[in-house]
């Protein structure tokens, strides 16, 4: 006797019990059988739609794919953002995102506000450091700890941030390009996940060298890809 074949098949038959909750298919061997039917063609139709991309025939992975064209978007993003604040006072895309977090946010600290823009410790400070210099971020104390100080939007930051905030919402429509508006919530879903994946590993502050190693191992290594 195959147990192979019996142990799928009890595992196959825990999935569909897990999966129709809802009692789409009926809790019966007719019911069990067309679950599997679906399954299977949605399996073929999602491989009929697969994407064709460069290099494919030579073995390129969807993952760098992936990698390939993030790393292009961001650029993309860079360039419109230039754009938008090239006849301000802005110097970086940074600086008026740090402005908007805070207006978003309220108050908050140095490290508050750099670990929300996903950015080392001292590239972030630098950064509120001119935007303190400028006269668009102010430092006070904390109001419900006076040993602690937090940034605060300036009038004259809001000001600023204002000018500049009819580009900026079109180089950020630019950015989404020619999706709908479906498009646009399932590539926020997907995104949404990744960001949830990678926000820990970053808090981690994991040093630049054992970076690679110390993901692979905790997240991947003898594990099925999330």
């Amino acid at each position: 006797m195959n147990f192979k074949i019996i142990k799928d098949t009890i595992q196959l038959l825990e999935k569909f019990d897990s999966e129709n909750t809802k009692e789409s298919y009926s809790n019966d061997i007719d019911g069990f059988k067309h679950w599997i039917y679906d399954k299977e063609v949605s399996r073929i139709q999602s491989v009929n739609d697969e994407p064709v991309w460069e290099g494919k025939e030579n073995g390129r992975t969807p993952e760098s794919v992936i990698s390939t064209l993030l790393v292009h978007l961001n650029r993309y993003a860079k360039t419109y953002s230039k754009s938008a604040i090239s006849d301000s006072e802005f110097n970086t895309q940074e600086e008026f995102i740090y402005l908007i977090n805070l207006k978003a946010s309220g108050t908050m600290t140095k490290m508050e506000l750099i670990k929300k823009n996903i950015q080392d410790k001292s590239t972030g400070i630098l950064i509120i450091n001119r935007l303190i210099k400028q006269g668009w971020v102010e430092q006070t104390n904390s109001p419900t700890d006076k040993r602690t100080k937090v940034l605060k939007i300036t009038e004259k930051g809001l000001y600023t941030l204002e000018l500049q905030m009819d580009k900026i919402r079109n180089a950020t429509n630019i950015v989404t390009g020619n999706l709908n508006y479906q498009e646009k919530i399932e590539l926020i879903k997907i995104l949404d996940k990744l960001d949830k994946f990678h926000h820990p590993i970053f808090s981690r502050n994991i040093e630049s060298q054992k970076l690679l190693d110390t993901v692979y191992k905790d997240y991947f290594l003898g594990k099925d890809k999330l």
